[in-house]
């Protein structure tokens, strides 16, 4: 299929290649590159998924090898020369074009520049044999974090703490558990419970030296890449180069946001900290203790439960996953004007997908579909995710082609006579992935190119972080939270009270943790070409955690897996960049009169955020929805850096 698509494309461009620069037009230019970058879209996002959820290895493979050849093929995409020369004459012309059509012809001139063709012949032909490579070492080293496993086993002593119904998951024998440091669950479930400190020590170890062997030698070779196709593109640094394109607009911006984070957290931060190695001397009996990075899960775990009677686990039993599921469903028709109603799905890649079709609830008129693959198995992509299938665009014959989105998740495994129990923290990830979800389908962008979730990296988390907020109120939770066995049974407003406290009491723990990922990130990614030469990625990033978080454990390297290097380069500083902007934005709700039920704040947010896309500069979408300039305010006040 990809072959296929891949023919048929190289001839449309040969078709926009022959124009006249005389007879060049907005719609067989611009408008038909991003009708061909829908097509193209149809095919890879279908091959993408694939390769991310299919049980049959072999499958897998094609559909990797299928992706590396089409991502090679897409770089070739922006050097063609006579495609060029049609755009640029027909730019040159002075068009009068306003509104999403301006906005297109700008960023597509954008992209021809950021790809080089401003360059003499043999520069650019350079940039682009490097960004081949490129594409090429990122999806292995994407692929090696996929296929990196590691089985370790150990008795019901070594697993003492964790809950009954996850030691009966894993058993394989008689006192045997055999866990895999690569399921992310498997790992968080013993990072936050298991009582013997060798067992955390020991698959936090494994798991930060998956797929070590392969990708530290990759991952040089991809910052030496990155580092010389930015230097030729005449930009300093890679995160310039990255940063350009976002609300930062440059390395250094992103950099000192980061950096003015971990200075007013400080305080803070060394304030749980003592709190954390208290936790850790009492319970050791080691007067010297200190808390070691396998140790920060488990003592904050411990602080919830101790100081806050908050047992993450106990709250389980409110959040079966059906009924989850359909409460939020509810919850986002009521906010939204929503009906979300379940269907036959005509094709699933696997049995446990179920599909579901999104409408207007006043119209009537079909949004979007939306499919959910929500559970562990082998070979499956193991985080949590929303991947696009169909985008939404006006076709040429003037039909509007509604989106279709998948959530890919890994919620617990449904026992034999148990439903799937989702923890609060799961219940969180639910209600943030559906926004994205949302924000693919409820698009009305005219072009591909804007449409739902294709907004500036350090944007696009901002929605759905904000909507998290709902499953720390009382009255939504009342809505759907209730104890399986016995539905009469709600979650106090006590527990409720305590788990904010909570989330307050270790949340310096959770942003420095957040913002040691970040500037590991952005300084790999702000090297000169000599520095990205004779850089030691596993020495400079151990450096900065240690300064910004904690001491990283001896012999590991965990640069090799983390695989937000690859998609998300430069960019890890998106997440808190975007929670500061949704602190503001949830604002709107909290000053509501129906809070978080507002309907009239979840049509501001659907007309003026998910509706509009990226086919207006974002900084004005978010103006437009808080009715004013933005405000870091609410955020400090979060952080407690500012008194409310």
């Amino acid at each position: 299929a990809v072959n296929a698509a891949i023919a048929v494309a190289d001839e449309r461009l040969d078709t926009i290649g022959k124009i006249k620069p005389s007879e060049a037009t907005f719609d067989n230019t611009i408008g038909a590159l991003d009708d061909l970058a829908f097509d193209l879209s149809l095919v890879a996002n279908r091959t993408y998924m694939l390769k991310e959820t299919s049980e049959n290895a072999e499958h897998r493979a094609q559909a990797t090898e299928a992706i590396k050849q089409f991502d090679e093929w897409a770089v070739g995409l922006d050097y063609r020369e006579d495609v060029y020369r049609v755009v640029k004459a027909y730019a040159d012309s002075s068009p009068r074009l306003s509104g999403e059509a301006k906005r297109l012809l700008e960023q597509t001139l954008r992209d021809y520049r950021r790809a080089g063709l401003h360059l003499a012949k043999a520069e650019r032909d350079e940039v682009e044999q490097l960004r081949k490579q490129l594409s090429a070492a990122t999806t292995e080293f994407s692929t090696n974090i996929t296929n990196a496993k590691k089985d370790l086993k150990f008795t019901q002593a070594q697993l003492e703490g964790l809950p009954e119904s996850f030691l009966e998951q894993v058993k394989t024998g008689d006192d045997e558990y055999t866990l895999q440091a690569n399921v992310t669950f498997h790992y968080l479930n013993v990072m936050r419970s298991a009582k013997p400190e060798a067992t955390r020590k020991r698959i936090s170890g494994e798991r930060k030296r998956l797929a070590r062997e392969k990708n530290i030698p990759l991952l040089k070779t991809v910052l030496q890449l990155r580092a010389n196709i930015a230097a030729k593109l005449g930009y300093k640094t890679w995160a310039d180069y990255k940063c350009e394109v976002k609300m930062a607009s440059d390395g250094t911006t992103a950099r000192e946001f980061l950096m003015n984070l971990k200075r007013g957290l400080e305080p803070k931060w060394q304030s749980e900290l003592g709190q954390f190695n208290t936790l850790k001397r009492r319970e050791t009996g080691d007067p010297d203790a200190t808390l070691k990075m396998w140790d920060a899960f488990y003592y904050m775990n411990l602080l919830k439960k101790e100081k806050y009677s908050v047992d993450t686990e106990q709250l389980r039993v409110f959040f079966p996953y059906e009924q989850t599921l359909h409460g939020m469903f509810r919850v986002y028709e009521r906010i939204f004007g929503l009906k979300i109603v379940a269907s036959t799905a005509p094709y699933k890649w696997n049995d446990q997908v179920t599909l579901h079709l999104v409408y207007d609830a006043v119209t009537g008129n079909p949004l979007g579909a939306l499919y959910l693959d929500m559970f562990p198995r082998d070979g499956k992509f193991n985080h949590f995710a929303m991947f696009p299938l169909i985008s939404g665009k006006r076709l040429p014959d003037g039909a509007y082609q509604r989106p279709t989105v998948a959530l890919i998740c890994n919620f617990p495994t449904p026992g034999n006579d148990k439903p799937s129990l989702l923890s609060h923290d799961n219940v969180e990830t639910l209600f943030h992935e559906f926004g994205h979800a949302l924000h693919g389908i409820l698009t009305q962008t005219k072009y591909t190119r804007f449409a739902g979730t294709s907004v500036p990296r350090d944007f696009v988390e901002a929605p759905s972080q904000m909507l998290e907020n709902w499953i720390w109120d009382k009255t939504v939770l009342d809505t759907f939270a209730a104890d399986y066995r016995d539905s009469s049974k709600k979650i106090p407003e006590a527990v409720i009270a305590k788990l904010k406290e909570a989330k307050k009491a270790t949340i310096a723990r959770h942003y420095r943790g957040q913002l040691s990922y970040g500037l590991v990130d952005l300084t790999l990614h702000s090297l000169t070409v000599d520095e990205a030469r004779i850089v030691d990625p596993i020495a400079l990033s151990n450096q900065i955690t240690e300064a910004v978080y904690l001491k990283p454990q001896e012999n590991t390297s965990f640069v090799g897996y983390f695989g937000h290097l690859m998609g998300y380069d430069a960019g890890y500083y998106g997440y808190a960049w975007a929670d500061s902007i949704s602190a503001d934005m949830a604002t709107v709700f909290e000053n509501a009169p129906d809070r978080y039920f507002d309907s009239t704040a979840g049509q501001r947010l659907r007309r003026e955020i998910y509706e509009v896309g990226d086919s207006r500069d974002v900084s004005e979408s978010i103006e437009k929805f808080l009715g004013r300039p933005r405000s870091l305010t609410p955020f400090l006040q979060d952080l407690g850096i500012l008194d409310e």
